[in-house]
């Protein structure tokens, strides 16, 4: 029987928009299960363990470009907990035969995505305009595409050294410019409104209490700045990704 070459840990507990569950749900899973999965992997002739963390373990919010040399000090239980199975991988000491790698991307995409980008992509779709037209903000995705591209590179290129490294595309985009390209994907050019910023926020402030699409934390979600370096890993491997940020979306909103 042909042994198996690597183990990508991609299962975990994320964010729970709902906050219903408790803390130790989310140790338990991101944080006791990777602890265990680690182990054995220590232990068996698997070469290369791959866990995918978050940017998220390091900061909920970024001033600057968040760089693999920021000191982690996640604010949330969920980057908590995977700070702390990060922890816990970098603590073991890693045998000569042995390459570990953990990924901090920031958001990822692609088909059947969830999230912002389907609230944008549905909002354009039944011509509801923008209304932040007035906020400038700069964040970085990650195409799926990308994300694979570079877990295949670390797998196949032995002479990348194991260690951390944040995912991300090489350009990052205000989200006028996503709307913008969401519009042109779907040929239908999006509507970008700019309202007054008190306007948005006493509707943003209305929306905790009242069922509207707009609320304090979805506002802050699509207008906050949140720039990911990705300098580190594309030296390491070297190459070009195959996917602009704009190229990657429009596959993305393409897709739904």
């Amino acid at each position: 029987m042909n042994k198996a070459k690597s183990c990508i840990h991609l299962a975990g507990k994320a964010h729970d928009l709902k906050k219903t569950s408790d803390d130790a749900a989310y140790f338990e899973v991101n944080t006791e299960l990777t602890k265990n999965l680690f182990d054995q992997f220590l232990q068996s002739d698997c070469e290369i363990f791959i866990y995918m963390s978050s940017v998220k373990a390091v900061a909920d919010k970024v001033a600057g470009v968040l760089t693999e040399e920021v000191v982690p000090n996640p604010v949330t239980v969920y980057g908590k907990s995977k700070l702390a199975a990060e922890n816990y991988i970098l603590s073991k000491e890693i045998p000569s035969n042995k390459r570990v790698f953990i990924l901090r991307p920031c958001m990822i995409h692609g088909p059947k995505n969830k999230g912002n980008l389907n609230l944008l992509h549905s909002f354009i779709s039944k011509g509801i305009p923008y209304p932040f037209g007035k906020y400038e903000n700069k964040r970085s995705f990650v195409s799926v595409e990308n994300l694979c591209f570079i877990i295949n590179e670390l797998i196949d290129n032995a002479n990348i050294a194991s260690g951390v490294y944040n995912i991300a595309d090489d350009e990052s985009l205000s989200t006028k410019e996503l709307v913008a390209i969401i519009g042109e994907t779907m040929n239908k050019p999006a509507k970008i409104l700019e309202i007054p910023k008190f306007v948005v926020n006493l509707l943003a402030k209305a929306g905790d209490f009242l069922p509207l699409p707009l609320n304090s934390e979805r506002m802050e979600k699509l207008i906050e700045n949140y720039e990911v370096s990705n300098d580190k890993i594309k030296k390491a491997i070297n190459k070009e990704l195959p996917f602009s940020s704009k190229k990657g979306i429009e596959k993305t909103i393409s897709s739904f």
